[in-house]
């Protein structure tokens, strides 16, 4: 049985026929770069976060970048975040002027230890960039209230938790912006690049949809420099119709690490996903821990089975981050997590065959070929 790590095309089928009378309304409006199809999906957005206002970008990256930028983060200052992100969150910090500074995670979360963020903050820094990884929030309440007490922003990273919850409130609405990215494979995604920013602070919200917009308040008056982050039409429409289906979806992810996680418990040295009680995680990554993680990889592939690694490794031993000098052994648990993380096959469309198929094979392969 041939089971992909991500499966689009199922997803597209089942909502084909919305997706095409959404793209036909744009084509006929000829609305096509921001407009009345963007203006309408920060609306729904915005209300689906709990928040105030979206404004819709042209990627994550862009979304984390912006929101530092209309905060005025840059040159000599720093923004704590985590090692083990994809590189965009620090990219947008460095795209700023302003220096990434790494604190370690939580070993059963993968997410930012708070025990460990005050000894990161020194006069230079602005900044704390929790990331909500693999769609499971981050421990907020304790990092807003350091923040609080250091006078710092939270920014929360939610491009992999879009639909997560922390004790009630959604991933992104805790901090002074939540940036989401609408990658193609996200919970929500787009079909092709999109992003936004939500707050409830109205002024940064205007800041930055000038700087999206290359730094216009109208059209052709500059009021600073600014660049072309804008969202498409069609994108707007397309996120529009995809929002309404996000609830099922991650419903149905819940379901599947459910099932997952019932079937792995009995295997030794499979180390599942941990829920944190605090919140309900939307599953964007299944993510289990094995020693011979390639091994398992290999095995599975001639069965058929696909997986991914997120992320094997971490920003601060990237070649682009070599200049910060921080060498191995510096944040360990990331450093452990990233020699040891699979992602099994994770969609909305998945069957309960075809997890249980994966999860017989992993059984069958640690039994094996001892990969555990």
């Amino acid at each position: 049985m041939k089971v992909p790590f991500l499966d689009l095309r199922a997803q597209y089928e089942s909502i084909k026929q919305e997706v095409w009378q959404a793209i036909q309304a744009v084509l006929d409006s000829t609305a096509f770069a921001g407009g009345p199809f963007v203006e309408r999906f920060e609306q729904q957005f915005a209300a689906f976060c709990g928040c105030k206002y979206a404004v819709g970008v042209g990627n994550g990256t862009d979304a984390l970048w912006l929101a530092m930028l209309g905060l005025g983060i840059g040159p000599g200052d720093e923004v704590i975040t985590v090692p083990n992100s994809f590189i965009a969150t620090a990219e947008a910090i460095s795209l700023t002027g302003a220096r990434p500074v790494f604190v370690d995670v939580q070993e059963d979360t993968f997410n930012m230890d708070p025990q460990l963020l005050e000894a990161a903050i020194n006069d230079k820094t602005r900044a704390i960039i929790p990331v909500h990884l693999y769609g499971q929030c981050a421990d907020m309440d304790p990092i807003l209230e350091i923040a609080r007490r250091h006078d710092l922003y939270v920014i929360e990273d939610a491009c992999q938790a879009h639909g997560a919850t922390y004790k009630g409130r959604p991933a992104g609405s805790m901090g002074i912006a939540g940036c989401f990215s609408f990658y193609p494979g996200k919970n929500l995604g787009a079909y092709g690049e999109a992003g936004a920013v939500v707050t409830n602070d109205a002024d940064l919200a205007a800041r930055i949809r000038m700087l999206r917009d290359h730094g216009q308040r109208q059209k052709y008056y500059h009021a600073v420099i600014g660049w072309n982050a804008r969202m498409d039409g069609i994108q707007g429409a397309i996120l529009s119709v995809k929002l309404r289906h996000v609830p099922q979806w991650n419903q149905a992810r819940r379901r599947h690490a459910r099932l997952y996680s019932q079937l792995l418990s009995g295997i030794e040295g499979v180390v599942t996903p941990t829920e944190a009680d605090y919140g309900e995680h939307v599953y964007h990554i299944y993510c289990v821990q094995i020693r011979d993680r390639d091994g398992l990889i290999r095995a599975l592939a001639a069965r058929d089975i696909h997986c991914g690694i997120h992320y094997p490794v971490p920003i601060h031993l990237q070649d682009a981050y070599k200049e910060l000098g921080l060498g191995p052994g510096r944040f360990v648990v990331a450093e452990r997590l990233a020699s040891r993380i699979v992602s099994l096959p994770m969609y909305a469309e998945l069957t309960e065959k075809q997890i249980q198929y994966v999860a017989e094979q992993v059984r069958i392969a640690v039994e094996e070929a001892q990969v555990a």
